[in-house]
């Protein structure tokens, strides 16, 4: 069995405990693996330090090739940039709900908006679900065409025919 990678944790305890309380609860976990690196006598196996920290063997040697190779920034870095920004702008939001509260020239389904959007703003083409979940976000709308009565019936016309049939 091959011995295990013995890390040398540069930063004191002091220091170690004040980096825990500013963190995230998802990285306290990694500051913990350093002060019981820190604390133990002997060098640990990433199975040994897997069982006090209570994760994966996987994890925790991530975990120790990261502070290994990169330090305290590499170990506290996941990789999270944030939230990526929509293709919808402001600009087409507006068209989108002038064209769903017209009567006359509403959408009857989400391909002919998606059709309509490539036309008009954005030549390279939009994904369906995209469309879909920002219409249902934004608007809480379902692209269904009511049949009950048409848009330019004759509200005379239907007076006219109620007199008529009785």
């Amino acid at each position: 069995m091959a011995n295990s990678k013995n890390i040398i944790v540069t930063e004191s305890e002091l220091e170690l405990k004040k980096l825990m309380k500013q963190q995230p609860i998802h990285k306290k976990n990694r500051i913990q693996m350093l002060l019981i690196l820190k604390k133990s006598q002997k060098s640990l196996s990433k199975i040994e330090l897997a069982t006090i920290l209570k994760v994966n063997h996987n994890t925790a040697q991530k975990w120790r090739k990261a502070y290994f190779d990169k330090g305290i920034d590499g170990l506290l870095f996941d990789g999270r940039i944030g939230f990526k920004q929509s293709i919808i702008n402001s600009e087409i939001h507006q068209a989108i709900e002038q064209r769903l509260t017209s009567p006359k020239d509403a959408f009857t389904s989400y391909v002919d908006l998606i059709n309509w959007i490539v036309e008009n703003y954005i030549p390279g083409g939009i994904n369906y679900h995209t469309v879909n979940k920002y219409v249902k976000r934004h608007f809480g709308a379902k692209l269904k065409v009511s049949r009950k009565s048409h848009i330019n019936k004759d509200p005379n016309a239907v007076e006219a025919f109620k007199k008529t049939s009785e």
